[in-house]
């Protein structure tokens, strides 16, 4: 039975018989525990999400727009997932107008001219959504966009959701007295008591003859927090779920674009939507820049994050860059402001602005990343880049942690960023990476790292890699002061993934955490505030362990990992320690390494709960093959 938690005492037999095949056991091992013997502090971030836009992870995943190409890009296959509508016998079409728009940053609009309509053979636009549109039961739907029509007599636009197989009405609303000029108006759909379906589409029609501009047509579902322009509630919770300290924004790639023009420019992506132009990102699919600079803060303030911002610094993915000098000054001054942004008050330009865009309160920063992957960069730019704007943002902001992204010589950074993408094998073998580091260099951020095996989200091998990695990085954690698992998300649609082996997959409806998701709920859930003293021997090359103390709990949080595909016997000393006769253990296990969580059964492999009897300052607890384990001793 999957999670199934075996508890044995050093008489256990040498042997179990399961499923009528005999498996030995490994070698026992030995792990002393000295609990009055702390070693180091675990830093208070050292878990935490990294986050980028690949994968469809915010548009079409955590920003719960259910839209598609709500600004109507277009390319040599027309308007990306809209559709004329023409029903009965009413006759329209539609193209893209480039000489008319809502804002100056959305200077064009969908043109639908309707030849011929009349009440009962309405004729407009459909949209598919990110593969379907949620609908469920009893629930309120929030909706704008902008229009112009071309005479006042259009009449009213109906806006509906419709069942893509029944083809019948789910819900429906009117929206009246659309001019001549460029306006937002705003609807609600309300279902009623109609089953839970992502296989529906959002209808605009028009029973009169004339013309109608459309731009930014937007629907958002209830979302997490009642935030307007928010995100999906199920996936929030899910982040919530793993207790993250930190998020590492905006990206990634994402960050820097294929070119210089096509970077995260913070500036174009706050205030109204409508004043947001949009841009291609670097995973070949248009960015609504609905999730922006404000946004992602909010985000760190409802999951109670902490903001490591990233920003730009003069290169991109196709080895654009800037040279270090007056040409890179303005992209200086644009982090200085975007600094600003974040953590002036609002007697300050930029906090004044923030305060406009709906939060007066500045933001709590204290880690700045300077880049992405600067080691991509073959000019040999960084060092001179990296030295700029360290230079200027500690002159401003002496206080801040700067990160550089690549090693530099010229100027020692507070914080070198690492990252990882292996095996599960290579984890095994690499889990005292950080053991000997030189305590006296920068601090380490692991801002990318996951075990890539399984897609589209990663098997129980992978979760058993990871935790292998996560036990050598919290033993090392007064080095290692950050960690990010990445990606994070993935619409597992079919095109919906651009990278295999992400942490939390989705459609539009559903989501569930793959078993390296639940091995992170485990790590971050139970952390104490220092290492102990501890030594283990008789061990073999798949066993690995972790050990933190939480002072204030009174609680010894003890985290085993076996790799291996037999059951493994551990001997556990905690001299002088005073502990209850029970613990709590909490247990992750599979049968076998490819065994993993999908939409359909999204609950395989999650953390089991059970009892640890019989504890004491010295007993034998046998670990099932293939699992995760975490032991919760408490003081007494």
């Amino acid at each position: 039975m999957i999670g199934k938690t075996f508890a044995r005492t050093a008489a256990a037999a040498a042997v179990l018989l399961t499923g009528g095949l005999l498996f030995a056991q490994s070698a026992p091992a030995t792990l002393t525990i000295h609990a009055d013997q702390p070693q180091h502090a675990v830093s208070p971030t050292l878990y935490g999400l990294m986050t980028e836009e690949i994968n469809y992870s915010y548009d079409g995943g955590l920003y719960a727009e259910m839209v598609r190409n709500r600004t109507f890009q277009s390319n040599w296959n027309g308007i990306s997932d809209w559709y004329l509508l023409e029903d009965g016998n009413s006759a329209a079409k539609m193209d893209i107008d480039k000489t008319t728009g809502p804002s100056a940053a959305l200077t064009h609009s969908l043109r639908i001219d309707v030849e011929k309509a009349d009440a009962h053979n309405p004729a407009g636009v459909l949209n598919v959504g990110w593969w379907g549109m949620p609908v469920h039961a009893n629930t309120a739907y929030k909706g704008s966009f902008y229009a112009k029509a071309g005479s006042a007599d259009l009449g009213p636009i109906t806006i509906s959701l419709v069942g893509n197989e029944s083809g019948k009405v789910i819900t429906s609303t009117t929206v009246s007295g659309v001019g001549t000029g460029w306006k937002q108006y705003e609807y609600t759909l309300k279902t009623a008591a109609v089953p839970t379906s992502s296989e529906n589409h959002l209808v605009f029609t028009v029973g009169h003859t004339g013309t109608l501009w459309l731009s930014l047509v937007s629907l958002f579902p209830p979302t997490y927090h009642n935030r307007v322009n928010g995100n999906r509630i199920d996936l929030m919770e899910k982040m919530a779920a793993m207790h993250p300290a930190f998020l590492r924004f905006p990206g990634g790639n994402y960050l820097e674009g294929n070119h210089i023009n096509e970077r995260f420019e913070w500036k174009k992506t706050i205030g109204p939507l409508v004043d947001r132009p949009t841009h291609p990102s670097p995973w070949n699919y248009h960015s609504s820049d609905g999730m922006g600079l404000l946004e992602f803060l909010e985000w760190c303030e409802d999951l109670h994050m902490q903001p490591v911002l990233a920003v730009y610094a003069g290169y991109s993915l196709m080895h654009d860059h800037i040279e270090p000098g007056p040409a890179l000054e303005p992209f200086v001054q644009d982090a200085l402001d975007e600094l600003e942004y974040v953590t002036g008050d609002t007697s300050t330009r930029w906090g004044a602005i923030r305060a406009q865009n709906g939060h007066p309160a500045p933001f709590k920063l204290t880690y700045v990343e300077i880049g992405n992957e600067d080691w991509f960069d073959q000019s040999g730019s960084y060092e001179g880049r990296y030295a700029q704007f360290y230079k200027a943002i500690k002159a401003r902001y002496p206080q801040l942690q700067l990160i550089a992204t690549a090693p530099v010589k010229s100027t020692r950074p507070d914080v070198i960023d690492d990252h990882f993408y292996v095996r599960a094998t290579q984890n095994f073998h690499d889990a005292t990476h950080y053991d000997k580091t030189d305590r006296n260099g920068p601090k380490i951020f692991v801002g990318e790292w996951a075990t890539r095996e399984g897609t589209p989200t990663p098997n129980f091998g992978a979760a058993l890699g990871d935790a292998a990695w996560m036990t050598g990085m919290e033993r090392n954690s007064d080095i290692v002061i950050m960690a990010s698992y990445a990606p994070l998300l993935v619409n597992v649609n079919p095109g919906g993934m651009q990278w295999e082996s992400d942490l939390i997959g989705y459609d539009v409806l559903k989501s569930y955490g793959s078993p390296s998701y639940y091995a992170q709920v485990l790590f971050g859930s139970y952390l104490g505030d220092h290492t102990l003293a501890s030594k283990v021997e008789s061990t073999g090359d798949k066993f690995f362990y972790s050990v933190t103390r939480d002072t204030a709990k009174k609680q010894i949080y003890l985290k085993l990992v076996n790799a291996a595909s037999t059951p493994q016997p551990v001997t556990l000393y905690l001299p002088g320690a005073k502990l209850a006769s029970t613990a709590r253990l909490v247990t992750l296990s599979a049968h076998d390494t490819q065994s993993t969580n999908t939409l359909a059964n999204p609950e395989r492999i999650v953390p089991v709960d059970s009892t640890l009897n019989n504890v004491s300052n010295h007993f034998t607890h046998t670990m099932p093959a293939y699992s995760i384990q975490v032991i919760v001793f408490n003081e007494q």
